[in-house]
């Protein structure tokens, strides 16, 4: 199946923003669940185990990638059921995520954002992150999830020229 990259560039006073939308079928509190629920993320990213409080670190389980490791994200801001920020530090660097919910119509779209420092690696990143999300929308659906060639190395070339544009 052809996946179409959605991701978009904006520039900000420290970096870049890479936003991702998805659009669901649902009231904001049912997509919240999906995103804060660690028995609903373990469908399409991995579980996770703490006190998921702002500014507490939580233990999260990436459960779709090679070896599954288990990550360290703090809680930075969490506004139920409208916005969530974490941040985890890694092999990769650093990263600031961010989940904004908002509710029209008997729908419910999700912006993601994760706050770029660099756009080295953007073509993986944004690549990863059309996955995860669409493993999101498979566990919500209850559709095929889809498979991580059909994104990598298939959309890099579109991150690669969204980032010579930035």
């Amino acid at each position: 199946m052809t996946r179409t990259p959605a991701g978009r560039l904006f520039r900000t006073a420290t970096g870049h923003d890479l936003v991702l939308t998805r659009t669901f079928r649902a009231p904001a509190t049912d997509v919240w669940a999906s995103l804060t629920e660690s028995e609903r993320t373990a469908r399409w990213f991995g579980p996770w185990e703490g006190d998921a409080r702002p500014g507490n670190t939580i233990r999260v389980q990436m459960a779709y990638e090679e070896q599954q490791p288990w990550c360290d994200v703090r809680v930075e801001e969490c506004e139920a059921p409208r916005r969530l920020a974490v941040s985890m530090v890694d092999d990769h660097g650093a990263w600031l995520l961010g989940f904004t919910l908002t509710e029209t119509d008997g729908g419910t779209e999700l912006r993601f954002t994760q706050h770029l420092s660099s756009l080295d690696g953007v073509a993986e990143v944004g690549a990863g992150w059309e996955y995860y999300l669409d493993m999101l929308v498979a566990a919500r659906d209850g559709t095929r999830r889809p498979e991580f060639d059909e994104y990598h190395p298939a959309m890099s070339s579109y991150y690669e020229a969204l980032a010579a544009g930035a």
